[in-house]
């Protein structure tokens, strides 16, 4: 019976990560501004399985591209995100308080790169509704002018990070 307790409750927390994640990516918010780089970073180290960890960003990310409809560089963003979970998981063990500052940063930047890199190369609009010039110049534009979202997925990816780095903490004060 504990066995099959906690296997539900382990399910249920899947199903339920899912969703917010899927949520936060339908609901009007700031641009950039979700948990899905803390979830590539933090799943990891709370599920202790790449699979698992790539299932939830996969399944997430589908159902709210389903819902807000799907993108020119969608293939960049999964990209990252796997690049992510995958990098991260080697560094799961490493997860603390100390260095999930550090970690967000990280995160953020190889999100950033990929994802821009992405907006440039299947020329997406730049600047007075033009492609970028598929140049170092053009890739430099594009950088430069996504500079201010690199804010909000920098501050989302710190806040939920450590939300849900607290949260596993005290959960496991709590029960254990």
């Amino acid at each position: 019976m504990n066995k099959l307790f906690i296997t539900i409750q382990k399910q249920s927390f899947l199903i339920g990560l899912i969703i917010i994640l899927a949520l936060f990516r339908i609901i009007p918010h700031p641009p950039n501004f979700t948990p899905i780089i803390a979830v590539a970073i933090m799943s990891t180290y709370f599920f202790r399985n790449l699979y698992t960890s790539l299932g939830v960003i996969l399944i997430s990310m589908l159902i709210s591209d389903l819902l807000i409809g799907f993108y020119n560089n969608i293939i960049f963003v999964y990209l990252s995100l796997f690049l992510l979970t995958l990098a991260f998981y080697k560094f799961s063990t490493k997860i603390n308080i100390k260095n999930l500052f550090m970690f967000g940063f990280i995160g953020s930047l190889i999100f950033f790169i990929i994802s821009n890199f992405g907006v440039w190369a299947l020329g997406s609009i730049g600047v007075n509704n033009m492609p970028y010039e598929k140049s170092l110049s053009g890739l430099i534009e594009c950088y430069i002018l996504a500079i201010p979202f690199f804010g909000n997925t920098f501050v989302s990816t710190v806040l939920f990070s450590y939300s849900a780095y607290l949260a596993n903490y005290y959960y496991h004060k709590k029960f254990s």
